[in-house]
């Protein structure tokens, strides 16, 4: 009897002792938390601890610069590929080339300058100066984007500073610092274009010696000048060099400053507009796992062709007639006299030829070719951006 006392007695000491040792417990294990949680407290929030977020490539750093590059380049090869024969009708048209000049003005005359091309030269010839254009374009493509990009991390610090003037600002900047870089390749390849003869096709050495050599037609001397001062301005003179490689360099950068910056300002308010809460559900696509959290959705493939489309049929227009007078330019060497025009004498040369119309001629080919390829070179490099995780 005394041990069941003892027993009996013991029970509630025992469940006492219990429910002291299960506190103890759950304060440790509560004191563990709150250090783990604390120990979190680095990370910027607790869902970045559980399941964390890709890190948001710095915009001035050199793995977003090199991938924006990358992008950007193959943006613009896979552009150019896409029209290369129709750019090369349409550099015939705007140069005035003597063969196909009858050509101009229909699109039968389109069709049939191309058959001709063709029957002539094969379908090689159609891609003619493609070559040229390749080493142009990805260059060129790649600092265009990357240039936006960086100008544009600059002029535009803010969502409340995404203004049309600064959206147009960084595209017109980003278009000229690209065209100075990589404006002797496109007089190389608009030279190759130029060319229509089969026994007189020129190699891309060829042809950087003869733009180089190119000289204008000797001056008549003035018998008022002296000799000795008529020497000293011929010497400083330019001739030939490197200069040749930059004829038509001022009607590019004026016709580039509309161009890119119409392009660029375009595509990112159409994108704006596809993105709106009403056509969001139709036009939008999830965002990827990777995708940078300031990044919008990406837009459904139709919606971004639809975009660049936009944006390069508006930038065509406000700067053909630039675009008209550079050609001739820079075919300076390769028909007439050789001198050098600047860009009011061949635009009074243009409109002494063909009148107000000469300033539009190949617009049609313009559309087709300029709409598909903005288009397919904004997709591509939104794609790849997306491919790149930037």
């Amino acid at each position: 009897m005394p041990s069941a006392l003892i027993n009996n007695a013991s029970r509630p000491a025992m469940l006492k002792d219990k429910s002291r040792e299960m506190d103890a417990a759950s304060a440790a294990a509560g004191g563990e938390a709150r250090a783990h949680k604390k120990d979190l407290a680095i990370c910027p929030t607790d869902d970045d601890a559980i399941a964390p977020k890709a890190k948001k490539p710095h915009k001035q750093s050199l793995d977003y610069i090199w991938r924006t590059g990358v992008a950007g380049g193959l943006a613009g090869s896979a552009a150019k590929t896409l029209v290369a024969p129709l750019d090369r009708v349409k550099i015939l048209f705007q140069a005035s080339n003597p063969q196909f000049a009858k050509y101009t003005g229909s699109w039968f005359g389109v069709v049939t300058a191309m058959k001709d091309i063709y029957k002539d030269e094969g379908a090689r010839g159609l891609f003619r100066g493609h070559s040229a254009t390749i080493l142009r374009i990805f260059p060129y493509a790649a600092i265009k984007f990357l240039a936006y990009e960086q100008i544009r991390s600059v002029v535009i610090h803010s969502p409340a500073q995404e203004t049309p003037i600064r959206r147009l600002l960084s595209g017109s900047m980003a278009g000229v610092t690209s065209v100075f870089f990589t404006y002797p390749l496109e007089v190389m390849r608009v030279r190759l274009a130029f060319e229509t003869k089969r026994d007189s096709r020129s190699s891309l050495s060829n042809i950087c010696k003869r733009i180089y050599n190119e000289a204008p037609p000797p001056t008549k001397p003035i018998t008022a000048v002296p000799a000795a001062v008529s020497d000293a301005v011929m010497a400083v003179a330019p001739r030939a060099g490197l200069a040749n490689f930059y004829r038509g360099f001022s009607a590019t950068v004026l016709g580039m400053l509309p161009y890119a910056g119409m392009s660029f300002l375009t595509h990112d308010t159409a994108g704006d507009i596809l993105r709106y809460p009403m056509f969001a559900a139709y036009t939008t696509l999830p965002k990827p796992a990777n995708s940078p959290p300031h990044k919008p959705p990406p837009l459904r493939s139709w919606a971004e062709l639809f975009a660049g489309g936009v944006a390069g049929l508006v930038s065509q227009t406000s700067a053909y007639p630039l675009e008209v007078i550079r050609r001739r330019m820079q075919v300076g060497g390769a028909v007439g006299d050789g001198h050098r025009l600047n860009i009011g004498e061949t635009a009074r040369l243009i409109f002494r030829e063909r009148g107000v119309m000469g300033f539009w001629i190949g617009l049609s080919i313009g559309y087709v070719k300029v709409v598909p390829m903005v288009a397919v070179s904004f997709y591509v490099y939104e794609r790849g951006k997306t491919w790149l995780g930037i």
